[in-house]
């Protein structure tokens, strides 16, 4: 079993920052890929970013060159440096940890994220 606990979400400026955190207890080093999804009320859950333990990483069109996400294995956690940020922005992000092919995906229970115009 594997618990993912988000930090770090709050309220923001367009064109600010933030730096969302997921640290992962239990089983984390059995998580492949963690990474960060988004939902805004009414719409499905997008995904952001995410990163293999072995560093890969992928980042959606919407956020490419503003946001990075990066890892730390030993801690099991994973962050999301969030700049240039946008009203779009806006969204509950939630933090998930994927075991691979014949494993779990396991979910935090998410961060609200606010960009103020």
């Amino acid at each position: 079993q594997v618990r993912l606990v988000e930090s770090g979400g709050g309220l923001a400026r367009s064109g600010g920052s933030l730096r969302l955190s997921c640290a992962a207890s239990g089983s984390a080093d059995s998580i492949y890929v963690m990474g960060w999804y988004r939902q805004v009320p009414g719409k499905q859950r997008d995904l952001v970013a995410n990163i293999s333990s072995g560093g890969s990483s992928y980042y959606s069109d919407s956020v490419k060159g503003r946001f990075t996400i990066a890892r730390d294995n030993g801690k099991n956690t994973v962050y999301l440096q969030m700049n240039s940020l946008k009203s779009d922005d806006t969204a509950v992000y939630f933090c998930y940890g994927d075991q691979g092919p014949g494993g779990m995906l396991y979910w935090g229970k998410g961060t609200q994220v606010t960009v103020s115009s």
